[in-house]
């Protein structure tokens, strides 16, 4: 079995893909593996869900969407994707809080990483989870609720306590938004007025010349800080045609036709052509860190597509990237070249350590931020034996 990422760059060495098509199948699957671990829609950067045991993927499990309207939640299969999941809850006038910038992605896998879009006021999509439900070691199917001993380490778990089956997810009523591309962003712009100044709102920059994606439900008229509106659609990275973007130039449409940056009828950003990093750091150091970056920009243009800069609400989940602050993110699209962009990731590392940074779980990076004690004691108890422990988990743990 030769098995890859959606990049390309990691090569799983797993001796077997289980595709379980009920709870059962899947429990015999998990218990019959002495290493078992669960893959996503592929969309990591590095190791997080390789094993040289066993893998298992629920694309092929019930098709599960349970939508309550009174309670304004949704339970949903572990493999369901955004893209999928958004439309239902649209034509139900629902929505989810927030979605990251490719709608392309499985609900657990994003939830497992920590994965966020932008928006000073929108946690990361881990928040949403109220509730999740998982195969454990010894076949158990548990569920775990917000307020249950062990929740906070569960939802952003990185796949160490078990393969997650459902999940539900709190809900907003549905909006509408409008997406603008501002050009010619100041360098001295007031960072936090920018990035308030709209329901989300990313920076993309090459650390030379900026453009601000503002996402809001209200017009945007004026210079905007100084800012141009750009003359027609565009893509995150200068030169790469915009069809497979979401809509812009201020033309009004549903939430989930606008908070991600990528159409979910389309390939998602360079189709795999890349590589990426992302660090979050608290938001008071957003202008030092990126004075900072732009100080270095020379030295990572030359393996640099683009990187984008976003804000992210804290949560109270233990692993989470913005865990316990509001954060700003950093983000930034390679060059598919392994050998030239490790040192860079290194420079970047350099940089912005003295700011506190915690990567994003499923990207690439070469510095470990410290494990909770209490995260290493939830593994051990729900997998006292290791079956889902993988090098990723053995670092992060100290093992």
């Amino acid at each position: 079995m030769t098995l890859t990422n959606w990049a390309g760059n990691t090569t799983f060495r797993a001796s077997h893909l289980h595709r379980p098509t009920s709870l059962d199948e899947l429990r015999r699957a998990v218990t019959g593996a002495p290493r078992v671990r669960a893959l996503g829609s592929g969309h990591s950067f590095n190791d997080v869900a390789d094993t040289p045991g066993e893998l298992v993927s629920l694309d092929r499990m019930p098709y599960l969407v349970e939508i309550d309207e009174a309670a304004r939640r949704v339970r949903t299969g572990a493999s369901t994707t955004y893209a999928a999941l958004a439309p239902e809850l649209h034509a139900r006038g629902l929505a989810l809080a927030n979605l990251a910038s490719l709608p392309h992605i499985s609900v657990a896998g994003s939830v497992a990483t920590g994965t966020h879009g932008s928006g000073v006021a929108n946690a990361s999509l881990s928040a949403a989870v109220s509730e999740l439900e998982l195969v454990t070691a010894d076949g158990s199917l548990v569920t775990l609720r917000r307020g249950d001993d062990g929740f906070p380490g569960a939802v952003v778990a990185l796949g160490a306590l078990g393969v997650v089956t459902a999940l539900t997810l709190d809900l907003v009523p549905a909006f509408e938004l409008r997406q603008y591309v501002r050009e010619g962003v100041p360098a001295d712009a007031p960072f936090g007025e920018l990035m308030a100044d709209g329901y989300s709102v990313s920076l993309f920059t090459d650390w030379r010349d900026t453009r601000a994606w503002v996402k809001r439900d209200a017009e945007l008229s004026g210079d905007w800080f100084g800012t141009t509106a750009a003359g027609g659609p565009r893509h995150p990275v200068p030169g790469m045609p915009p069809g497979s973007c979401t809509g812009q130039l201020g033309v009004p449409g549903p939430w989930h036709e606008r908070l991600p940056h990528f159409r979910a009828d389309a390939p998602p950003s360079s189709a795999g052509d890349e590589l990426q990093s992302e660090w979050l750091m608290p938001r008071e150091h957003a202008a030092d860190a990126l004075r900072e970056l732009r100080a270095v920009g020379g030295r990572i243009r030359p393996v640099l597509q683009i990187a984008e800069v976003r804000t992210v609400a804290a949560d109270d989940l233990w692993l989470s990237p913005s865990y316990g602050r509001d954060s700003v993110a950093v983000h930034f699209t390679w060059v598919k070249d392994p050998a030239a962009v490790l040192p860079v990731i290194e420079l970047v590392e350099d940089v912005l350590a003295p700011f506190g940074p915690r990567p994003h779980w499923g990207k690439l990076f070469t510095r470990l931020p410290a494990c909770p004690e209490r995260f290493g004691e939830l593994v051990r108890r729900y997998d006292p034996h290791g079956r889902f422990a993988n090098d990723f988990t053995r670092r992060l743990l100290g093992e």
